[in-house]
């Protein structure tokens, strides 16, 4: 490998995918940077991208003054990043520093500095076109573009994809005649045409070009990528799923190379305009990038001051669990560890005590993707670090039915793509208006007025809602190979914690939310079923669970099923805190009693969320009214208008990894991801591993697209939603006609207009196992220890069965007591 090549592999590995708009799940912006320290990797994107980690000292100085951040707080981040060697004035120097910062913010701030890049330099300059920067320009010129190539059957007319990325674009801007060339089109017509027509090549011929040596190319590299850093996260998440398939994808490498000519291109059509130490800057990125990081050494300790000040009363609750109950629950609850469950958990425990929830992975451990009979598409029900290896369609125990369903829907579809090909034609745009302009109007309006009716399911798509309930998710080893699906159905319980005392209904509770004309609504669903709901997942399960030669086959491998327990599958809409029952009709009759009861406590657990939940939505009027309450939700879930549906998975904060006993006694503020792992049922640390891998990676990612959109969301969110604009059907959206490719959240997800209703605070995770086992997980996976040893999260261990924690910090364990501090 060339020296070339790793700095390319270098640059386009520093930026993160993202998912499509149908599939959107939360993604750490900052993924290819975790191998560094966080704030050593904020210098670098300070010094490349223009872009912070960390809020302003005006907000931290907001929270000083409110009183959320503390002397006390700001003395133990101070002593804590002195370490043992730090003396106590040394520590009270830190405190008045930090003070100081906080009192005199405007005084203490620090402009962005970032190295420019060409369209910067020419920026100085007579401008493109009057009111349009060159960057700006060179911005939407190569995102427009890319939106063509992309395109997923939105566009009628799609552009000629079969030459690549690079290619095609190259093609483009030579037959564009509205582009300001002081050279002339036909000599830029020209140069295009004697460009090579393979991306590194270009890449290399563009840094000669430019002058760009050997010790400033990565940094260089990084930058122009960044500077097209959507539609590059968009080539990232094509080279991931590439990756996971064994292929490969080099469609970031060609758009690195786009960038790149453009900023060649500009540089030769005004050579006055880029001054001679220009390229020797970039040989000196390292020097501004370590300056940087000096500078910001303040902020990263208000960060740190902040995220202890939370830690702290949290440590507190945590160093005394309760007693586990002594006997055999009536319902076991199964929710995903999402932090909108923490609320409804919390809720439905406090309803009735019979009922023990726990949590888990909203995917239910099945590495499944998802194709309903009848219909080409199949779709992903799992993380988005993970590719399916098993396939779940639809069932209705009678195979000729499924085919006739199978054949109703087909005709149904083929007939709506139909239809949808006819109303978006060229030809059609006027004729179709004016024959059912008035009839689709009054459907246009009908869907505008309040409305709590359940909407369709995607699911029931080309069949009437009758038929649709005759078909169920079902895995084919329920039916074929129980020996199989035994396997799985072990491999499971297991990775929960359930493998014996299992109580007579056990509610496998997936997630979803509702929402009306939302863009990013996949995103409101479980981030961790590849942005689907956990419908599919939960149902399936339980169908296989309940399966009666499964279980045979199951009781050998040392988990037995009394033919007393039934899955029972379900799904919390986390817009309207409902929860449906799905496959009711198979529960026993024996268990009739015992449904009906867990509906009620449902209902009045529901009530109680709703309650909770009330304030933060406008409407606490209505918290003590709770059938108005839910009719409202219900409305606020199927309006159009409405941009704040619910608030997803806003200030999320912590990540727990422990029996329900250790956390059941407190309110977590839906802020806390709930994870149940007990060590005694791990010898071998193979769920510890699975959990400190997965699940523990995802709520990063998670926590930290929240964070990225909320200190940067110009680089890093997607803006105001009310001028979205979704781009090639499913790829991702513009903010208004153009500019680059939009990622992250919507600052309606995070402000309420007045506050901001996310506090950037990494995650602290919480583990209770013994600590030579936590090291083991550390030791042997690099992802790992990246995130904790270079401070992408917190990791606490907290002794099993006792009182005893300590904090892994840069490398080492440092003991904590109940109130937060060092002993």
């Amino acid at each position: 490998m060339t020296a070339l090549t790793q700095d390319i592999d270098l640059a386009c590995a520093r930026i993160a995918p993202t998912w499509p708009l149908d599939q959107f799940i939360a993604v750490n912006p900052y993924w290819g940077w975790v191998d560094k320290p966080m704030p050593q990797a904020a210098a670098a994107l300070e010094a490349l991208g223009g872009t912070r980690l960390t809020m302003p000292r005006s907000w931290f100085a907001a929270r000083w003054q409110a009183g959320h951040l503390q002397r006390q707080h700001l003395q133990a981040a101070a002593a804590r990043a002195g370490g043992d060697a730090a003396s106590t004035d040394n520590v009270a120097q830190q405190v008045i520093a930090l003070v100081a910062a906080l009192e005199l913010p405007d005084a203490q701030a620090q402009a962005l500095q970032r190295l420019p890049l060409i369209t910067d330099l020419r920026d100085a300059g007579a401008p493109p076109r009057p009111g349009v920067s060159w960057a700006d320009m060179v911005t939407h010129q190569v995102s427009q573009h890319c939106a063509a190539f992309f395109d997923t059957q939105q566009a009628s007319w799609g552009m000629q994809s079969s030459a690549g990325l690079w290619n095609a674009w190259r093609q483009q801007l030579a037959a564009d005649h509205g582009l300001p060339w002081h050279h002339g089109h036909a000599a830029l017509a020209q140069r295009l045409a004697a460009m090579p027509g393979d991306a590194r090549a270009v890449v290399a011929q563009a840094l000669v070009g430019l002058g760009i040596d050997e010790h400033g190319r990565a940094a260089y590299l990084s930058a122009v990528l960044m500077a097209i850093g959507g539609w590059g996260a968009w080539c990232a998440y094509e080279r991931w799923q590439a990756r996971l398939s064994g292929k490969d994808d080099d469609q970031i490498e060609q758009l690195l190379a786009i960038r790149l000519t453009w900023e060649w291109l500009l540089h030769d059509d005004a050579p006055p305009a880029v001054p001679a130490g220009w390229a020797a800057q970039w040989r000196a990125a390292d020097a501004l990038v370590a300056q940087r990081e000096a500078t910001q050494t303040i902020d990263w300790l208000l960060q740190d001051a902040l995220e202890m000040a939370y830690q702290q009363p949290l440590l507190a609750g945590l160093v005394q669990p309760a007693a586990a109950p002594a006997n055999v629950p009536e319902v076991q609850a199964l929710f995903c560890i999402d932090v909108r469950s923490e609320v409804f958990r919390r809720a439905l425990e406090g309803v009735d005590a019979r009922v023990q929830t726990r949590g888990f992975a909203g995917f239910f451990g099945l590495p499944i993707a998802y194709a309903p009979v009848g219909s080409a598409l199949t779709r992903p029900q799992l993380p988005g670090l993970l590719s399916p290896a098993l396939c779940v369609t639809e069932s209705t125990g009678d195979a000729s039915l499924a085919q006739v369903l199978a054949t109703k829907r087909r005709s149904a579809l083929q007939w709506r793509a139909r239809w949808d090909q006819f109303r978006a034609a060229p030809a059609s745009g006027f004729s179709f208006v004016e024959s059912l302009g008035l009839l689709y109007g009054a459907k246009l309006v009908t869907q505008t007025l309040p409305s709590g009716a359940t909407p369709a399911r995607w699911e029931d798509a080309g069949l009437p809602a009758a038929e649709a309930a005759k078909l169920r998710p079902q895995m084919p080893q329920a039916l074929t190979a129980p020996a199989e699906g035994a396997a799985i159905a072990k491999s499971v319980l297991t990775a929960m914690g359930m493998v014996r005392d299992f109580a007579p209904l056990v509610l496998l509770a997936g997630h979803g939310s509702q929402s009306a004309n939302n863009a990013h609504a996949a995103g409101l669903d479980c981030g961790a079923c590849g942005g689907q709901t956990g419908e599919v997942n939960a149902r399936a399960l339980a169908d296989l669970l309940n399966t009666p030669a499964v279980r045979e086959h199951l009781a050998p491998l040392g988990i037995t099923v009394s033919a007393d327990t039934h899955f029972v599958p379900g799904l919390h809409n986390t817009t309207t805190d409902e929860l449906v029952l799905f496959d009711v009709a198979a529960v026993p009759p024996t268990h009739t009693a015992r449904l009906e009861r867990l509906r009620a406590t449902l209902q009045a657990a529901g009530d109680r969320t709703r309650a909770e939940r009330a304030a933060s939505l406008g409407l606490a009027t209505l918290a003590g009214q709770p059938q108005a309450l839910q009719q409202s939700l219900r409305e606020r879930a199927n309006d159009w208008a409405q941009v704040r549906p619910e608030w997803g998975l806003a200030n999320n904060a912590a990540f727990i990894v422990a029996p329900r006993a250790r956390s059941q006694h407190l309110n977590l503020g839906g802020r806390s991801f709930l994870h149940d792992y007990d060590h005694r049922l791990d010898p071998d640390n193979a769920v510890l591993t699975l959990i400190m891998t997965a699940p523990m990676v995802v709520t990063n990612w998670i926590n930290l697209q929240y964070h990225a959109s909320t200190v940067d969301n110009r680089r890093y969110g997607s803006g105001n939603k009310l001028l979205h604009n979704v781009v090639g059907g499913r790829l991702g959206v513009f903010e208004g006609n153009g500019g680059d490719l939009r990622i992250g959240l919507p600052m309606q997800s995070l402000h309420d207009g007045q506050d901001l209703r996310h506090t950037p605070l990494r995650l602290s995770v919480f583990i209770e196992a013994p600590r030579e086992a936590i090291d083991a997980v550390m030791a042997q996976h690099a992802v790992v220890r990246h995130l904790i040893g270079n401070g992408w999260m917190h990791l606490f261990w907290l002794e099993p069965q006792g009182s005893r924690m300590a904090q892994c910090w840069q490398g080492r364990w440092v003991e904590v007591s109940g109130d937060g501090g060092k002993h």
